[in-house]
């Protein structure tokens, strides 16, 4: 089960954090025990050795003496062998705690709907699933190993000073809430700049997924330059919020600097006060000095940390930002599963509208049969495309409703839905891998028989077997190494594969020849053969056989009938079959 199923994040998002280190909690100890063992020792080092300059010295004790500066010197040694493991093991566990948070976005991804990707740019995703999460494996291993050790040793250091000297204890203590609060005060301007500076990460990541996607087109258009000025530019607001970023951390780290620094030199000042008045002893003094030391390390330590948890926080919050974004297509509590499909689609009363009021369609009522096909023409933007997707549930009516069977889309799975509708569309995208996965995509445990089956059929085996390693060429990064006819096919072969019970064919045969059209039509019509379809066709030639025709226009249907029926009223449909005269 993914783990995204088990935890709540509506919660807090600390509690959210918790959850994902929760898997790893027995790294995640012996991380926090290694910690407490590296605080004890350092913070029994200036007590023994006060002891041994105390006691062993004056009495002459060397070999006790020399007997514990070597239990301390193993004990060092014994903390750099704990420092090693806790980098190993603490860097171990974040590494799993940031792979699970980027294979449970990744997974959450796919979830979402159309909407949100018509909303998000690539880039700025990738830049989410990567980036930001980049930082966890420090935040997940360093905050909580290094708030234990510096708290422990902080709090132990007080108390063993205040034995030692409450008076000159107390002037640390004064100053200490002068750190913390600086601290405070510093974070929230720390944590605001870094989240822009995510921000602009994501927009160069987009800049760059553009840039070279589109190269072709650029170098086409000769518009190198406008994409090196955009790129320029997404990189210049990228450098500012850097330096907006370090000026705070510099604000920051200056002042625990100044503070630390104002500690040590109190010691010293009220310490030797202290010590001319014969209050104070010089081997107290020199503990004293000691423990500062100790003292003043996690002050240092916990500055840089803010670093690392300001810019952990940030990807973590951004990362929360993906987590809290519901589908706005999810199933219904009773959703069934489509079973025994016969293939009768309606769309009664059927209106849709973008989030932003946008009107594409209103008011379509159309029947399609089963076993019939239904062909939908009319001029770019008309709403074609969109009356097709909201049959998957790509995007939800906004009134009205489509029906499979007589049974509302929205009541259906989207998995049970989606697995009987076979979509060949305009834009076609191969996945970076071999002819045969990207086939075998139609129907993942698909034999290797059964894919050249479906290539035969959609004509593209031969060409196939010219390829320099066969179905084992690698189509390249959106199959650029493939014809636009050659993608179309091979997308053709993965719904041939697949054999749903329904199919939509957005301008199928668009980036085809017309020999190659004509070929790959009759296989075609062999797909459609038994199944309920609809069509989307500019080239009015591939829709000859089509049982009905509409023609969708103006956010509605201005025309629908047999093809016969449409010509003989002379109307929109005649006008543009006369157009493209086509059947002489």
């Amino acid at each position: 089960m993914n783990k995204e199923n088990r935890i709540d994040y509506s919660k807090s998002d600390l509690s959210v954090f918790i959850s994902y280190i929760k898997p790893h909690k027995k790294l995640f100890a012996v991380d926090m025990l290694l910690s407490v063992g590296i605080a004890a020792i350092d913070l029994a080092f200036p007590y023994i050795t006060r002891k041994a300059m105390n006691s062993y010295l004056p009495q002459k004790l060397y070999t006790l003496f020399f007997t514990v500066m070597g239990v301390i010197l193993a004990a060092y040694l014994l903390r750099a062998f704990f420092q090693y493991l806790i980098t190993v093991i603490g860097h171990g566990y974040g590494t799993l705690v940031e792979a699970d948070m980027r294979r449970d976005v990744f997974a959450h991804m796919q979830r979402l709907s159309y909407s949100f990707f018509d909303r998000n740019r690539t880039g700025v995703l990738l830049s989410r699933v990567t980036n930001d999460l980049f930082e966890i494996v420090e935040l997940a291993h360093h905050g909580p190993e290094n708030i234990l050790t510096c708290t422990l040793t902080i709090i132990g250091a007080v108390i063993i000073l205040a034995f030692i000297n409450p008076g000159l204890t107390l002037v640390l203590v004064i100053l200490l809430p002068v750190s913390i609060f600086l601290s405070m005060h510093q974070r929230l301007e720390m944590r605001n700049a870094n989240k822009e500076v995510k921000k602009k990460t994501g927009e160069i990541n987009a800049a760059i997924e553009s840039g070279i996607s589109g190269i072709r087109t650029s170098k086409a258009f000769a518009n190198e330059k406008a994409e090196e000025d955009k790129f320029a530019e997404a990189n210049e607001n990228f450098k500012k919020s850097r330096v907006d970023y370090y000026k705070a951390m510099g604000k920051f780290m200056g002042s625990m600097e100044a503070t630390i620094g104002i500690m040590q030199v109190a010691v010293i000042a009220v310490g030797g006060g202290m010590l001319m008045k014969g209050s104070l002893d010089l081997v107290d003094l020199l503990t004293f000095t000691l423990y500062v030391s100790i003292f003043t390390s996690p002050v240092r330590k916990l500055a840089q940390f803010m670093e690392i948890y300001t810019q952990g926080t940030a990807g973590f919050s951004r990362f929360l930002e993906i987590m809290r974004t519901e589908p706005e297509i999810m199933d219904a509590p009773d959703a069934v599963d489509l079973r025994d499909i016969k293939g009768r689609i309606t769309y009664e009363n059927v209106d849709f509208h973008y989030n932003d009021g946008t009107e594409v369609l209103k008011n379509i009522n159309v029947t399609v049969e089963p076993g019939t096909t239904l062909a939908l023409v009319g001029s770019s933007g008309g709403g074609k495309t969109t009356m097709c997707h909201l049959l998957p549930r790509f995007y939800d009516v906004s009134g009205g409703a489509v029906k499979i069977d007589g049974i509302d889309v929205r009541k259906i799975s989207q998995e049970s839905l989606r697995r009987n509708i076979g979509i060949i569309q305009q834009d076609v995208f191969m996945f970076a891998g071999t002819v045969m996965e990207n086939i075998r995509y139609g129907r993942p445990d698909a034999t290797d028989k059964e894919v050249i089956n479906a290539a035969i059929k959609a004509e593209i085996h031969e060409e196939i077997m010219a390829m320099p390693d066969g179905y084992h060429t690698f189509v390249g990064e959106r199959g650029v190494v493939l014809s636009g006819g050659q993608k179309q096919r091979i997308s053709i072969a993965r719904v041939f594969l697949k054999e749903p019970p329904i199919l939509i064919l957005d301008e199928a045969t668009s980036a085809l020849d017309s020999v190659t059209e004509r070929r790959i039509q009759d296989s075609l019509d062999m797909l459609s053969t038994g199944r309920t379809c609809i069509v989307i066709a500019h080239r009015l030639s591939t829709i000859r056989n089509a049982d009905q025709i509409a023609v969708v226009e103006n956010q509605g249907i201005s025309e629908i009938g047999s093809r016969q029926d449409l010509l003989s009223r002379g109307g929109v449909y005649a006008s543009l079959e006369k157009a493209q005269a086509i059947f002489g």
